[in-house]
């Protein structure tokens, strides 16, 4: 592993962004002003911004790229590993894959979230960004309780949320565009799907008693929790006593209110921030951002949400840059239990990206640094012409 040098860059060091030159070696960043390593690659971040990398706590965006339409499916690998090049280019260091696996089949069903996950742990070595595990389960999806709990004793989930759609699910029958959405995703008849929702809901008295069961095993096993779409402060709180201590899009101020108040971590989702609300007409994130009530962002569906968001909120005067990009990087890293990442710290992983914010509201990933290799890069001139300069001057 090559060490790098970055000079003359506009670095993000504790709440401020202040002009100072890094170094890498090993895989870790180096006190500001280190001096540079002989042989070690050279970068002049003049005119450019150098931030932690982003931590994405909900990604599904790679949902897309295994079946981007109805019906037509495309390899695992070849799907996990071209969404590694789009987190990447896009400024995410540390991804978390969130895989649903429900009671129905087809895209997330049970072939599916063991094919993702088997995928992901053969990819890792070949893949740019830290990739990992959050299984979104299904609370109804009762028969596949015993193998989602020897997943997290054996600690193969990273992140693993409680997620309930039923309600939706039930009511979206009615709805021709949205059913028939629904069902074109399971690869079932319409009659199929619709028996299968009468044999699921038929069980709900026994989903509580599965929450409570899976809750137990994560906490012993020291997995980090999510809920999914919280919709009263009940709930939150029900959630909260059996260690969920991540509220996932709560709907509403109320519920949100509630899990800042139990001091629990709350996920809203880029995508919301840079289009200015949220396409189900629910909670608008930069309100909630504003009001103290959002710790985390995340990229949802859509991989440059991330980015965007926190400069928009930035434009929008709702936060100053530093505060924004904590809840794409540090407040993310810590709600996951990543303490190595997140900032620029002496000791900490290199994980850092190099932004061109000359245009206003559209930054530009110029170069990406993981665990202190350059991973992605767009400019090598830029980046490397002026640095080369400075060396030969100093050398003289």
């Amino acid at each position: 592993m090559n060490d790098i040098h970055i000079a003359g860059g506009r670095a993000l060091l504790g709440e401020q962004l202040s002009e100072a030159s890094l170094s890498i070696a090993n895989g870790k960043i180096h006190a500001a002003g280190t001096p540079r390593a002989r042989g070690a690659l050279d970068l002049d971040a003049r005119d450019l911004l150098v931030l932690p990398g982003i931590v994405d706590l909900h990604g599904d965006a790679f949902e897309r790229q295994m079946m981007p339409r109805p019906g037509v499916d495309f390899p695992l690998d070849v799907a996990l590993v071209d969404s590694d090049r789009q987190a990447i280019a896009n400024g995410i260091t540390t991804v978390f894959h969130a895989t649903t696996w429900s009671w129905e089949p087809g895209l997330r069903g049970s072939d599916n979230a063991r094919g993702l996950l088997e995928a992901i742990e053969m990819l890792r070595p070949r893949l740019a960004a830290d990739t990992r595990f959050h299984l979104r389960h299904e609370t109804y999806n009762l028969d596949a309780e015993d193998e989602i709990g020897q997943w997290l004793s054996d600690g193969r989930i990273d992140l693993f949320a409680f997620n309930d759609h039923m309600d939706s699910t039930v009511a979206s029958l009615s709805k021709p565009q949205k059913r028939n959405r629904m069902v074109e995703r399971t690869g079932l008849s319409g009659e199929a799907f619709d028996r299968l929702v009468d044999r699921i809901v038929s069980r709900a008295g026994d989903v509580p008693e599965s929450v409570t069961r899976l809750a137990g095993i994560a906490r012993e096993a020291g997995v980090r929790m999510l809920s999914h779409d919280d919709n009263s402060p009940a709930m939150r709180k029900a959630f909260r006593a059996q260690g969920v201590a991540i509220a996932e899009f709560p709907v509403n101020e109320e519920t949100a209110r509630e899990a800042a108040a139990g001091g629990d971590a709350i996920v809203f989702g880029a995508p919301n921030v840079v289009r200015g609300g949220s396409h189900t007409g629910w909670t608008k994130a930069s309100d909630m951002i504003a009001k103290g009530l959002c710790s985390v962002l995340a990229s949802d569906y859509y991989y440059p949400a991330p980015l965007l968001a926190a400069f928009r909120l930035a434009a929008d005067g709702v936060l100053p840059l530093p505060q924004a990009w904590n809840l794409i990087s540090a407040a993310p890293a810590r709600a996951a239990g990543l303490s190595d990442r997140g900032v620029i710290a002496e000791g900490s992983r290199a994980d850092l990206i190099l932004v061109d914010d000359a245009i206003p509201m559209r930054p530009r990933i110029v170069a990406v640094i993981v665990a202190g290799r350059l991973v992605h890069l767009t400019e090598a001139s830029r980046l490397t012409h002026a640095a080369r300069r400075e060396a030969a001057v100093a050398a003289e």
